[in-house]
């Protein structure tokens, strides 16, 4: 299995294959699509990512000694946001996540081109994953 840096390094290799943006964004788009939804009962109060624009649910959930998530949302571009970050975090120890250096949303150049009200929720999304995976290591 790829670690978290490669999964990143490879991120930011298919990125450079666009020319602009809008391509981009069309790639994030794609990528939401591949995201598999997650059932309705999970559609809580509680899974909700608090600070996006959009309703993002999020869950987290132990398999072995990995941090599995899964998550959805009634926007693309924000399904699309949480997709990228569940491939980059998803099936690593909980400790590694919870340290991790996302560095491939600077390097792809993600924040920049996102409006204050989405990048303040791509934020939100990764705390919360970080805070699930903080919560995962306490308890091992």
């Amino acid at each position: 299995m790829s670690t978290i840096n490669e999964i990143q390094d490879e991120i930011i290799e298919e990125f450079q294959l666009f020319d602009d943006w809008e391509q981009k964004f069309e790639y994030l788009i794609e990528c939401g699509k591949e995201l598999e939804a997650i059932d309705e009962a999970s559609k809580t109060e509680e899974n909700l990512v608090k600070g996006c624009q959009s309703k993002v649910w999020l869950t987290a959930k132990e398999d072995g000694n990995n941090l599995e998530f899964d998550a959805d949302s009634d926007a693309i571009i924000s399904k699309g946001i949480v997709g990228l970050l569940i491939r980059i975090l998803s099936g690593h120890p909980a400790q590694e996540i919870a340290e991790a250096d996302l560095y491939a949303i600077d390097q792809i150049g993600l924040k920049d081109h996102l409006s204050p009200n989405r990048a303040n929720g791509l934020a939100s999304m990764v705390k919360k994953m970080k805070v699930y995976a903080l919560a995962f290591a306490a308890k091992a």
